[in-house]
């Protein structure tokens, strides 16, 4: 996953959440996120950090692709939305600042060979 508008990488390897099970369990089995790493949960307009143990980024997102919303550094216990998100991409801590990343900015996501 890159962010097109700054030329920067957000995310190297990062899971498809796409159905109702993987979106319900998203991050919650994890102990941490690794940079690198990321989730993208489609479709999806809200999010929470009840059960995570980790600080995330969370940057919402339209159907094209373009940054709606960055929510930087969500702490554990929070609730976030963004009600004209149609998906999220939940980022290590930090990870949003690294990139340059911006409300606006547009990315691009490449789907890897399995």
């Amino acid at each position: 996953m890159r962010n097109a508008s700054r030329g920067t990488l957000l995310a190297e390897a990062a899971t498809v959440a796409d159905t109702s099970a993987k979106r319900r369990t998203g991050l919650l089995k994890h102990e941490t996120l690794q940079p690198g790493d990321g989730l993208w949960i489609v479709p999806c307009e809200a999010v929470h950090t009840f059960g995570m143990k980790f600080e995330i980024d969370v940057l919402y997102l339209n159907k094209s692709r373009k940054i709606l919303k960055i929510r930087e550094r969500m702490a554990k216990r929070r609730i976030s939305a963004c009600l004209r998100a149609h998906s999220v991409l939940e980022l290590p801590a930090g990870m949003a600042e690294a990139t340059s990343s911006q409300v606006g900015d547009l990315l691009e996501f490449e789907k890897l060979p399995s």
